[in-house]
């Protein structure tokens, strides 16, 4: 009992240290975002001292809004972020669907093409990709940074698994209920997979929020560029403030934060844990 207990105590005391050392960025920029003193940021930016500001103040955040039009860059961030999610989630959930409950020729082919698109990096095919859209006239827009990403192979591949193992029972029914397969799809295997779909959404939302490549190759000026390129901008500017540096950081981690809070319980749910009642 007592050799239980103390192994207990032990990893406890192991996850906690493993907690803080991950947490120890994030809770260094909110701290130096709110410290006015530029002086202070400097000296103390080795020292335990940082997470005990002298001075505590929304100057930093101030000074980001006056330095540059930061709410235009949140907005095309958030404009592009959440267009390509929802219709990603549609497209990817069609085609998942169509691969897993229809039999048709050449549907293992499809397969394995899907299967083998996951294992190309996007480094690899961004300098055609660059090439056709601007050819297409697409350059420095919403849309060149929007339809390249709609689809996913890897999301199509984890919502194939998932209607899989969709209940024929349930589509055999709404067949004979005179339902179709568009009326199957959207009434029946949607709303039953939002657990995955949550999850798609999440890790979707964290390949675009922190997208820096693609953005940087196809914008040339602010009025489409999004936070990350942004970010970018604002360090390269002089005289180089961390405490506004910060400040931006943390406008940026914030939306992550709130998005995993909000669907942190169906995000940990998995396939095999969401129930079909």
């Amino acid at each position: 009992m007592v050799i239980k207990k103390r192994k207990k105590i032990f990893t406890y005391i192991i996850l906690s240290l493993l907690a803080f050392f991950f947490f120890y960025p994030l809770l260094y920029m909110v701290m130096t975002s709110f410290n006015p003193d530029e002086m202070s940021i400097l000296k103390n930016m080795a020292s335990i001292r940082a997470f005990l500001p002298g001075k505590i103040g929304l100057q930093n955040y101030f000074d980001v809004f006056t330095r540059m039009p930061f709410g235009r860059f949140l907005f095309n961030s958030v404009f592009i972020v959440s267009s390509t999610i929802v219709i990603g989630l549609v497209v990817n959930s069609m085609a998942a669907f169509a691969l897993a409950r229809f039999t048709w020729k050449g549907r293992g082919i499809i397969l394995a093409v899907v299967i083998a698109l996951m294992i190309i990096p996007f480094e690899a095919i961004a300098v055609p990709l660059l090439l056709i859209t601007n050819r297409l006239g697409w350059l420095d827009s919403y849309k060149v940074q929007i339809i390249p990403f709609i689809a996913n192979p890897f999301y199509i591949f984890l919502l194939y698994q998932f209607f899989t193992r969709f209940p024929q029972e349930l589509e055999e029914a709404a067949i004979i209920d005179g339902a179709g397969w568009f009326k199957i799809y959207w009434k029946l295997a949607l709303p039953l997979s939002k657990p995955i779909l949550s999850s798609v959404a999440i890790l979707h939302f964290l390949m675009q929020w922190g997208s820096f490549l693609w953005p940087k190759m196809v914008t040339r000026g602010p009025e489409f560029r999004p936070l990350t390129v942004a970010m970018q901008v604002f360090f390269g500017q002089y005289p180089r403030h961390w405490g506004d540096i910060m400040a931006f950081a943390a406008m940026m981690t914030i939306p992550v934060l709130v998005l995993f809070i909000l669907l942190q319980n169906a995000y940990v749910n998995t396939v095999a844990r969401s129930g079909i009642k």
